[in-house]
Order: C-alpha cells, then structure tokens, then sequence
C-alpha cells in the first residue's frame, strides 16, 4: 500500500434540495468547496442534490445526455476546481423509455473527468402513513453493479433502496469504501436508516459514506438526513442529524487491515 493511500480524509454532503436546479446547483458547489477547504479528498453529495421537483415527472423533463448537460458540467467544474473526488450524487439521464430517466450516480476524478458511471439498481416503492413512492413510474432500473478502482483504493456503489439489499454489495467485496448517495423518507428513515448502514459496513469490512437529503422539502415531502460516514467495524465516524452541512472523517486504511485480519470474516465466506 503506497503511503498516497494510508489515510485520507472523505466528506458527504447533506442538502435540502428543491425544485430549482441552479439554485441546487449552487448550495452544492459551496459545500463541496467547504468540504475540500477542511481537507477532504473525496467527496459524495447526496441523490437528488440537482432537483427535487414538484412532481415525479419534473426530473424527467430535465434529462440530460450521457456525458453533457448543465448538473454533468457542474460536477464536473466541482471536482476540477476543488481537486477532489466527487461522487455526483445523481443525475438523471436519458434512458430508452419514454417517460423515464436513469438514476445515475457519477465519479469525476480531480481533474474533472468522468470516470465511472453507476444506474440506481433497486426502485423504491411504498405506500403507507400518507406517502406513496413508485420509482419505477419514472426511472429505468440500472443492471450492472459497480466497483471502481481510484487512487485512493477502491470504492462500491449504491444509491438510496439499494442500502436493502445486501447482496449487491456482496457479489462486489472486498472493496474498502462504500458510497451510498440517499433520499430516504423520514418514515423509513427512522426505522431502518442506521441499521441499515452500520450493517452494510460490518459486513463488507468497508467504510461507507452515506449523503442524504436531510429536511421539509419544498414539494412537502421530508426526508431523513442523518448523513453518516461508519467505519469497517460499524462506528458512526460522524453523522449530521437534519439541514444542509458537510461531515468529515478519515478514512485509515489500517484500520481495514486491521479488522480484516482480527475478524477473516470476508475470507471465511462459504457461499459466493
């Protein structure tokens, strides 16, 4: 392990998004700036931090080409001027089906390039307490998990719903972080967020870095928030419970040495 890669410091943003998206833009660029400015080298922003729309529908209408388009150029510009990784939290693209985007998550590099692309895999649906969800109303399910190998090690992603399903990050590990930008609903949020995300990093051995919308929308809906980054034996590193802000913390790499060694578990796994 080359010393680049011994330590390192990570950020997830947390926003309250709303229906404009310059206006989105915008608070995103000042907290990914902030981020950078205390030091971290990798940052994820949450789902949705370019629009969250009156309307399902509205994410449609502002779709854009792969590789072109207004949130794409921002992110693109964020990564480049602060000389971070930047997990884009998503962005909604043009997809086959009418009437339907993709879900996309994307990883810019330092120098603003485009480095990786991830489709959300799992759609959220639910219906309960006043709040009803249907994504696949809106979005194209993604296909092909994703692992990416960076200069600071390699990093698994997943977006949101995918939290619920553990085997897709299993069919991925080892990787030594996880990146998981999120909307969840304060409904399910409050049940199953933490849970959830602690679980998903003692079983991987990973840190994850969880950036969530955190607040009262201007749609009505409520989202969650407690953005979390958890390390590789399931202590919350740190956590911003609602509101927009930015959370650091560093990212050890011999803390997984650590862990993995104590604890095989990963090289215990009998069934693949």
């Amino acid at each position: 392990m080359s010393e680049e890669k011994t330590s390192y410091r990570a950020a997830a943003v947390q926003l309250v998004s709303g229906a404009d998206p310059s206006a989105n833009l915008g608070r995103a660029a000042h907290w990914v700036a902030e981020a950078a400015r205390q030091g971290a080298r990798l940052v994820v922003l949450p789902e949705y931090f370019g629009v969250m729309g009156h309307k399902e529908t509205d994410k449609v209408g502002l779709a854009e080409a792969f590789g072109a388009g207004p949130m794409q150029d921002a992110l693109a510009a964020m990564a480049r001027d602060n000389a971070v990784w930047l997990v884009g939290g998503t962005v909604p693209l043009v997809s086959p089906e009418s009437g339907k985007v993709y879900n996309s998550t994307l990883l810019y590099n330092p120098e603003g390039e485009r480095v990786a692309r991830y489709d959300k895999i799992h759609l959220f649906g639910f219906s309960g307490l006043g709040e009803n969800y249907c994504e696949s109303n809106t979005i194209v399910a993604g296909t092909k998990p994703l692992k990416a190998a960076t200069a600071l090690g390699e990093i698994a992603f997943g977006v949101c719903y995918d939290l619920r399903f553990p085997e897709l990050f299993r069919a991925l590990a080892p990787f030594d972080v996880m990146v998981l930008p999120a909307a969840f609903t304060a409904t399910t949020g409050e049940a199953h967020w933490e849970p959830l995300i602690r679980a998903r990093a003692i079983e991987n051995q990973c840190y994850l870095i969880a950036s969530a919308q955190g607040g009262l929308h201007e749609n009505g809906r409520k989202t969650h928030g407690h953005s979390m980054i958890v390390d590789p034996w399931g202590r919350v590193l740190a956590e911003l419970p609602e509101g927009e802000g930015v959370i650091l913390a560093d990212i050890q790499i011999n803390t997984l040495q650590s862990v993995r060694t104590r604890l095989p578990a990963l090289a215990h796994r009998v069934l693949n």
